[in-house]
């Protein structure tokens, strides 16, 4: 499974590790493998960690916490004790290393230290009262996203995968109707 990395902020790509949270939800993150190959692919993030059942129990644990908060921003409610204590008390964890050097920037830490950082990142965006989050306009999808377009007009978590579902849709119902109009007659020039 290919991960997407289009929610703005690394606790929210967490969080969208699950597809269609509300129909039939898909988990990308079933074994340590995939939680392994999921913070390596992810920007900021150390590019290798060793993660066992104990370590995804806490990650997918974090996550569902995280995407709780970030529900209750997009739904203006207060947020939920419990997951404020998972994300806090994991933010509370080790930090990982920072080196500079020529060439460019190099982070490392053990798993622990990945969740601490990806919680704090989670904790800055959810305290942040200017940041906008919403949840993708494609019915199915679940993911949410920080929305820093332009007078905050962005509609789907990302183009690559929603956007175009959506238009690609809506192009072939347009064309269902204007066939259906014209009795289904095909217009040749």
């Amino acid at each position: 499974m290919n991960f997407a990395f289009v929610s703005g902020n690394p606790a929210l790509d967490l969080a969208g590790t699950v597809a269609s949270r509300r129909d039939a939800p898909v988990d990308a993150l079933a074994e340590p493998l995939d939680l392994e190959r999921w913070v390596a692919e992810c920007d900021g993030l150390p590019g290798r960690v060793a993660v066992d059942f104990a370590g995804l129990e806490s990650a997918l644990s974090l996550r569902e916490a995280l995407y709780r908060l970030a529900l209750d921003r997009v739904l203006d409610r207060a947020f939920d004790p419990s997951s404020l204590k998972i994300v806090n008390r994991a933010a509370a964890g080790p930090v990982p290393t920072v080196e500079l050097s020529d060439a460019g920037l190099h982070m490392s830490g053990d798993l622990l230290a990945v969740l601490a950082h990806i919680a704090r990142s989670g904790i800055a965006a959810l305290a942040d009262p200017h940041a906008c989050f919403k949840e993708c306009g494609r019915t199915v999808c679940t993911r949410i996203y920080l929305d820093r377009s332009r007078g905050a007009r962005r509609t789907w978590c990302g183009m690559d995968e929603c956007g175009n579902r959506v238009k690609a849709a809506a192009y072939r119902a347009r064309r269902r109707s204007s066939t259906a109009g014209d009795g289904g007659a095909e217009v040749t020039a």
